[in-house]
């Protein structure tokens, strides 16, 4: 019979740094394989076998980094706000997830690449946005790549200095890899599941506020009906389009500026998120501040560029 514990350690053991090269470039590349505890695991490996280079993990893991980056930067150039849909729209906190990764890069420029690795699902989006914002690659190269050894030399060196905790954490685990590999997995589920509970939540709140078509909007347009719209979106790069007339609010406007909307309007809150989220909790509160005709717009910016003629979307929206 295989002994499943053996073989697993065996094959840890002759691809150590294959399998860790790997590990870096698909959580570098977006999947959900934490890389860090690994890379703290091999830094506390280099001190106990005395056989593998810290200069050589190194390497190999920043190149990982960089590699995978420059994959989503070129990718950001030719399909960045697509595929920024793309991947919030998988996330878990998919309305949130452009507002909070783009926010450091509009503020901060390619500099952000220094910290975004730690950064909570942040690293994919701000290479992306590296490439849609137009940053030359020399430059961004330059930042990710400090960014990339900052992020890879702080885990190593938790596990250089922690070597004692992290050996005995690990003969903890190879006398128990299977039960401790299935319990970890046991673990990461409920985590799934509870981040899951909590966006249907937020997505079932959102359904109170009442949706207006792209039609409707321009019945209401065309018929000269009082109305006010409002783009909830995070200014990406200054040179997003918008609908025509639209002002701009952010999700924490300020009751001054909720209340300074026209009292005998309709508002219509638009945004470029999935099911509308961000655009129905401002919606939401523009409402509690006494506007009850209130809508989120079905489908957002996207559904009105779809149906909009070029000439009928315009640069960016002003602010309030």
């Amino acid at each position: 019979m295989i002994d499943i514990a053996e073989t697993l350690r065996s094959l840890v053991a002759e691809h150590a740094l294959a399998l860790l090269f790997l590990n870096v470039l698909l959580e570098q590349a977006g999947l959900p394989i934490p890389a860090y505890p690994s890379l703290v695991v091999a830094g506390t490996l280099t001190v106990v076998r005395g056989d593998i280079p810290v200069a050589l993990v190194f390497t190999l893991a920043v190149l990982a980094c960089v590699v995978a980056d420059t994959a989503w930067f070129f990718a950001g150039r030719r399909h960045g706000s697509w595929l920024m849909r793309g991947v919030c729209r998988v996330s878990l906190s998919p309305d949130s997830c452009i507002r909070k990764s783009t926010h450091f890069y509009r503020q901060i420029g390619p500099r952000v690449l220094l910290v975004a690795k730690f950064l909570p699902g942040a690293g994919a989006l701000t290479t992306l946005m590296a490439g849609t914002a137009g940053t030359s690659l020399t430059r961004f190269v330059l930042f990710d790549a400090a960014g990339s050894a900052i992020w890879v030399a702080s885990a190593l060196m938790m596990g250089i200095l922690f070597e004692d905790a992290v050996g005995a954490l690990l003969a903890l685990l190879a006398a128990y890899v299977v039960p401790g590999f299935i319990a970890i997995l046991a673990c990461f589920a409920a985590f799934l599941a509870w981040k899951w509970a909590r966006r249907m939540q937020v997505v079932r709140r959102s359904h109170r506020v009442p949706r207006l078509r792209v039609q409707e909007l321009k019945a209401m347009q065309s018929q000269g009906v009082p109305h006010v719209v409002v783009d909830v979106r995070p200014d990406l790069t200054g040179s997003e389009a918008s609908i025509p007339g639209a002002i701009r609010l952010g999700l924490d406007a300020g009751p001054r500026e909720l209340a300074a909307l026209p009292a005998d309007a309709s508002v219509i809150v638009y945004c470029d998120c999935p099911s509308e989220v961000s655009a129905a909790y401002l919606a939401e509160r523009i409402r509690a501040a006494g506007r009850p005709q209130v809508y989120a717009l079905l489908g957002g910016i996207s559904a009105w560029a779809d149906d909009a003629p070029g000439d009928a979307v315009a640069q960016p929206a002003r602010a309030a």
